[in-house]
């Protein structure tokens, strides 16, 4: 248990809300969590938007210490292979900015803004020692939020370069980081690796891998958020 997470918080007041994009997420989390009672989870739909509020209703509905987005996603190349799971050290709105003659800027360098949400390094810790000792293969760094999934190489190649470190994308993170931020609440994005990021190529795609993953690192929160 992170001792700064629950700081001034008893055990039974303790609560998690987990914000996952479609049900069969929600279901593969609920099979993960088993019986634990400190955890609600929510499908919050898909997007950044619809994440966001669907976030916001679900904070306001009750006090919560901590959210978490979870679901499948897709790894960067050399980063996170197929069922490996990635804990963000950071939740980036990758495609928040404008384009100019020189390339992409982001809302961060238009000084409109973060675009960039940090993740507690004692969380992502705690969680990374977990799904470690639980021998699953695991991995930290930043997790991208994109409004329009990669499908060509360039792209994924122009995503990498954008974000260094980047290591997987999903849609939904950031608006889920922003409403917790709004309520003054931390943090965290995990994602099961379904597919590389790159061409469009369903054939490839280990969906049902990737959930199976999503049940085991969710067991594994049991564990160390308890």
């Amino acid at each position: 248990m992170d001792h700064d997470l629950h700081k001034n918080v008893s055990n039974i007041d303790f609560r998690v809300l987990i914000m996952t994009s479609v049900s069969a997420e929600r279901d593969a989390v609920l099979r993960g969590l088993g019986e634990a009672s400190v955890f609600d989870v929510v499908v919050a739909g898909v997007g950044s938007a619809v994440a966001a509020a669907s976030t916001a209703v679900a904070l306001s509905s009750r006090k919560y210490h901590l959210v978490i987005n979870a679901g499948i996603a897709g790894g960067f190349v050399g980063k996170a292979e197929v069922e490996s799971i990635v804990v963000a050290s950071e939740i980036v709105a990758a495609d928040l900015g404008t384009e100019s003659a020189d390339g992409f800027i982001s809302l961060d360098e238009l000084n409109l803004g973060s675009s960039r949400i940090k993740v507690e390094e004692d969380l992502v810790t705690n969680v990374m020692n977990g799904l470690e000792k639980a021998g699953l293969s695991a991995y930290t760094g930043p997790i991208l939020t994109l409004s329009t999934v990669t499908g060509t190489t360039e792209s994924a190649k122009m995503l990498a370069e954008r974000v260094e470190g980047a290591t997987a994308e999903g849609m939904e993170g950031y608006g889920v980081a922003v409403a917790a931020r709004q309520f003054g609440v931390p943090v965290m994005e995990i994602r099961a690796i379904s597919n590389m990021v790159g061409p469009r190529d369903r054939d490839a795609w280990r969906i049902k891998e990737a959930l199976a993953a999503l049940e085991k690192a969710s067991s594994v929160l049991v564990e160390v958020l308890r």
